[in-house]
C-alpha cells in the first residue's frame, strides 16, 4: 500500500517546507523507493499563471502544461520525477470542481459544503496521485502556516486521510522556525509550542518536527523540551540549518537520520541511501 507523508509549516510563512519535502523525497529515492509528490495551496487562484511572480515566486510549467507553484520545480530538480497538473491542487480549482459536479447535479440534490464535498475533493486528488504514480511513498505539502483560515479544508482533509489509512501508512511533519534572539543569546521554542498545539487542536499530532534556525542549536535542551510538549520522540525532533548551498539540504537532514525515522515509523524496509552522486555534485 502507498504510504503518505504530509509536510506542514508554522510561525511564520517561507520557512523552506518545499525544499524540506524534496530534500525527504530525495533520500527516500536513494533508498530505492518510488516517490510522486505533490503541493496544496490554499489560495483561491484556480492555478498561479496569472499570479505576479513578485508576489508568489515564479510560475512552473510541468510537462504537460500545467502552470503550477514554483516548489514542484524543487521537487522534480531533487527528487528527478517528472511532475504533471494531478502535483498541484489550489482552493479555486478544488471549488470549481465541486461547483461543477453541484451544476451537473452529481450530488443528488444535496446541500453541498465544506465537510464533507470541499473535503472528499481534497481527499479524491490526494488518493489519485498516489494510484496514478503507482509510488511506494506520496509526498504532500501543504502551503501557507497553521492557523491561517485559509488552510482549514485542506488539513481537515489530511486528518481524514491520515484516519482511514491507519498509522501505519501515514506520517506528518511540521516544519517550524526557532529564533534566535541576539541580547539574549538563546534560542526559543515557545512559538513551536504554540505552533504544535494548534496543530493538534485541529486533531492531527505530528510524528515528526524539524526546526528551522540560521544558528546552530547549541542548547540540547530545546529539543528535549519541544519533545515533551510536543508529545514526540527525543529523535524525531531535527534540527535543519539555513545553508549557503540549497542543496545541501539532503545530505544535512541525512545526517540527522531523517530517512531513517521515516521508514521506521511507516515500517518501510529498504536499504541505506545511496547518495554518492549527490555529493559528487555538491563537490562541483
Amino acid at each position: 500500500m502507498t504510504k503518505y507523508i504530509f509536510v506542514t509549516g508554522g510561525v511564520v510563512s517561507g520557512l523552506g517546507k518545499g525544499i524540506t519535502a524534496a530534500s525527504l523525497g530525495r533520500l527516500l529515492k536513494a533508498r530505492g523507493l518510488k516517490i510522486a509528490a505533490q503541493k496544496l495551496d490554499p489560495y483561491i487562484n484556480v492555478d498561479p499563471g496569472t499570479m505576479s511572480p513578485y508576489q508568489h515566486g515564479e510560475v512552473y510549467v510541468t510537462e504537460d502544461g500545467a502552470e503550477t507553484d514554483l516548489d514542484l520545480g524543487h521537487y522534480e530538480r531533487f527528487i528527478d520525477e517528472d511532475l504533471n497538473k494531478f502535483s498541484n491542487l489550489t482552493t479555486g480549482k478544488v471549488y470549481s470542481n465541486v461547483i461543477s459536479k453541484e451544476r451537473r447535479g452529481e450530488y443528488l440534490g444535496k446541500t453541498v459544503q465544506v465537510i464533507p464535498h470541499i473535503t472528499d475533493e481534497i481527499k479524491r486528488f490526494i488518493y489519485s496521485v498516489g494510484k496514478k504514480t503507482d509510488a511506494d511513498v506520496v509526498i504532500t505539502e501543504i502551503g501557507g502556516t497553521i492557523g491561517d483560515i485559509e488552510s482549514q479544508p485542506f488539513l481537515e482533509a489530511i486528518r481524514q486521510v491520515g484516519h482511514e489509512i491507519g498509522k501505519e501508512n501515514r506520517l506528518y511533519i511540521h516544519v517550524t522556525l526557532v529564533p534566535y534572539l541576539k541580547a539574549s543569546g538563546e534560542h526559543k521554542s515557545k512559538p513551536t509550542q504554540h505552533s504544535v498545539k494548534e496543530l493538534q487542536g485541529l486533531g492531527i499530532a505530528p510524528d515528526v518536527i524539524i526546526l528551522r534556525a540560521d544558528e546552530p542549536i547549541t542548547d540540547t535542551g530545546i529539543f528535549e523540551k519541544i519533545a515533551g510538549f510536543c508529545n514526540v520522540r527525543r529523535d524525531c525532533v531535527i534540527e535543519n540549518l539555513t545553508l549557503p548551498v540549497l542543496y545541501e539540504a539532503p545530505l544535512m537532514l541525512e545526517k540527522a537520520h531523517l530517512s531513517d525515522i521515516v521508514c521506521r515509523e511507516l515500517n518501510i524496509e529498504c536499504g541505506k541511501p545511496d547518495l554518492s552522486d549527490w555529493e559528487h555534485m555538491i563537490e562541483r
